[in-house]
């Protein structure tokens, strides 16, 4: 996940016509492209004895592992709507009171199967439609376990969030200075509410999904406690940590300069320590959906002459 990527966002690569995006025909670009990178690697004769180990002499077994790792990481693409809003459908779908008496994923949290069966043919009918529902859940379950990976920081202690907060922030900031970016992340506000919207519509649904389908067991209350504790505390010293963010890059750029001039070679920019925030501010069979096409992430589309 997130392997060779470029430090913009998809929108920024298809502004550019880059040869990435029109690889990929515009879609989910930075993450098929980790997709195939990471692929590339598992398919090098040096990992042939992993890859027969994880799928054996089974070839369909290996197509249908390629469709999860596609599906999980394309759906760290937040950017794309249409690809959103199928997800969400088919959460509802896998974990609808309606759909499974079922919530829970998680073994310990889950009710017993009724014992007694009325005939073979319908008990046959019923293990299909279980197994068939439990795989619907756990396809979206992993899809949403890899979401919360990629902004894991935002369940975590709070020097944490701020730390890698901070790193995103730079990397934002070095994108608008390099002109491949159009919003400049250090406009008075904007990073402060930015985080704000990003908590109420992602990170806090998605960690009471996480909550909700138990796969974590007692943990999952700790990811979503993290979340709702980090965006109680940025909304109090939210302003203050994005002017450190600021301040300290100026700081270190002015360092960076002077040290070239020393004759020093490159300084090696450092990300400012969470010490300093915090005194800055201590006052203050898997039927898998086919999203995106296997051939789309194997086959380079060549654009019209």
């Amino acid at each position: 996940h997130d392997c060779e990527h470029m430090g913009v966002p998809n929108a920024q690569l298809i502004r550019e016509r880059s040869k990435m995006a029109a690889r990929y025909n515009d879609r989910s670009v930075a993450e098929c492209n980790s997709i195939d990178v990471a692929w590339g690697l598992l398919m090098e004769p040096r990992y042939i004895g992993l890859r027969e180990t994880m799928f054996g002499k089974d070839c369909g077994e290996m197509k249908r592992f390629r469709q999860l790792v596609v599906n999980c990481v394309i759906a760290t693409d937040i950017s794309d709507k249409e690809l959103a809003a199928n997800r969400k459908k088919r959460w509802a779908q896998a974990f609808s009171s309606s759909s499974s008496s079922k919530r829970h994923l998680h073994p310990t949290m889950s009710e017993e199967s009724p014992t007694s069966v009325t005939s073979s043919s319908s008990n046959n009918d019923d293990d299909d439609d279980e197994e068939e529902g439990m795989n619907r859940k756990a396809a979206i379950v992993i899809e949403h376990i890899m979401q919360a990976s990629d902004v894991a920081h935002t369940m975590q202690h709070w020097h944490v969030f701020c730390k890698w907060n901070e790193r995103l922030f730079n990397e934002m900031k070095d994108a608008y200075e390099a002109g491949r970016a159009t919003v400049d992340p250090s406009v008075p506000e904007f990073w402060f509410k930015d985080q704000i919207s990003f908590f109420d519509h992602y990170v806090i649904p998605l960690a009471r999904n996480l909550k909700e389908c138990g796969v974590f067991g007692v943990s999952s209350d700790e990811y979503l406690n993290y979340a709702l504790d980090n965006r109680k505390e940025w909304e109090l010293k939210g302003r203050d940590v994005s002017k450190n963010f600021v301040l300290e890059r100026e700081l270190r750029l002015k360092r960076e300069e002077v040290h070239e001039r020393r004759g020093g070679g490159r300084y090696q920019l450092m990300s400012s320590s969470v010490p300093f925030l915090s005194k800055a501010t201590e006052s203050s069979p898997m039927r898998l959906p086919r999203e995106v096409r296997e051939e789309d992430l194997t086959q380079p589309s060549i654009p019209a002459a």
